[in-house]
């Protein structure tokens, strides 16, 4: 299932006057929005989040996704300051006995971003923040008690600021960069999502968003090696995979490739990716952190493990600035308690970007 262009009232529902490149035809003017956003250093950021939220279920330990937490992610973020350009989300349902069990669902067919979007924009609109957003879905597993009943389903989805022009989208098809060596009806598949946009500035830009799958327990590395996320040779794979799609699929210079890696700083998986691809780790480049360092900045928590697992990579034409507003898992936050991780929250400056 697909979602596009969720629109700026708090109904979820898709408006018919849609225009013909996919932008509201009762949006505002191309950048008409950001006004209220100061400038750094004369060029206009972009503020991007990536996050896993656990399918919106961490209070009951993601047995089933409640309406509480849809509302307390959603509240939060409409209370970022700058507000955010996009969101990328890890771990999220469509329909099924987990998301609705304890969800009640507003009308027959909502999804949990549905859901997410309509709480968003009732937020902004309280707050009186005039800003609205778009959210594309990428389904990834299903997992079926029947044809017409689901025990669970997985997905990414995109969100995005109305004013961006969506030039390409894999919604419809995502990329399957999923590891299959054992037990494939059983696997997980582990999609990328791709959006292109088009910036206020005019400069293009790329977007992908994954989740890695967990090191094979099958592998004797598993069992061996004193470390074990991001070591995994199913995991390297999956990492050859993705980066050979962003390499094919990128239409510009300028891109993100965020997410949940399931990887440690300085494991296969990341080392394979800044040093054999060359992506930017931008959190250990704007903090200046080595390999250890970064490991020591946990993102994720189980039970007493705590863990550095989601990235932000990118082009080496990004200039990033900061990471504001992300704190340690463990650590009081704004997104503290919301989701067994912690959202990363950066900014960058596209080249050639002024405001």
């Amino acid at each position: 299932m697909t979602e596009r262009r969720l629109p700026p009232g708090s109904n979820g529902t898709i408006p018919e006057d849609s225009a013909p490149d996919g932008r509201s035809a009762s949006a505002p003017a191309h950048g008409a929005r950001r006004g209220a956003e100061a400038p750094v250093d004369g060029g206009t950021p972009l503020r991007i989040i990536t996050y896993n939220v656990r399918y919106f279920g961490h209070g009951t330990r993601g047995i089933a996704s409640t309406s509480a937490a849809i509302t307390r992610i959603a509240t939060t973020l409409a209370r970022l300051s700058p507000l955010p350009d996009l969101v990328c989300l890890q771990e999220v349902e469509t329909q099924s006995l987990r998301s609705s069990t304890m969800n009640r669902r507003w009308h027959p067919e909502e999804t949990q971003l549905e859901r997410l979007m309509t709480e968003l924009h009732a937020a902004l609109a309280q707050a009186e923040r005039p800003e609205r957003y778009v959210a594309y879905y990428f389904p990834a597993h299903t997992y079926r008690l029947t044809s017409r009943t689901n025990i669970y389903t997985t997905g990414l989805a995109v969100v995005a600021r109305d004013t961006f022009r969506i030039g390409h989208h894999n919604a419809e098809r995502p990329h399957d960069i999923t590891h299959r060596r054992r037990v494939k009806s059983l696997k997980q598949t582990r999609i990328c999502a791709h959006v292109s946009f088009e910036h206020e500035s005019g400069q293009s830009f790329d977007v992908f968003n994954t989740h890695l799958s967990l090191p094979s327990v099958f592998s004797r590395e598993f069992w061996t090696g004193e470390a074990r996320m991001g070591f995994g040779p199913n995991q390297l794979e999956e990492a050859r995979v993705l980066a050979d799609f962003v390499r094919r699929e990128r239409r510009s210079d300028n891109f993100v490739v965020v997410g949940d890696f399931n990887s440690l700083p300085g494991s296969p998986v990341d080392r394979f990716l800044r040093e054999e691809t060359g992506f930017v780790d931008a959190f250990a480049k704007v903090r200046c952190l080595s390999e250890s360092e970064a490991r020591a900045f946990p993102t994720a928590g189980f039970m007493n493990l705590r863990m550095h697992l989601d990235h932000v990579y990118s082009s080496e034409r990004l200039e990033w600035i900061d990471f504001a507003g992300t704190h340690p898992f463990g650590h009081k936050g704004a997104f503290a308690g919301l989701s067994d991780h912690v959202p990363l929250i950066a900014r960058c400056r596209l080249p050639g970007a002024s405001g």
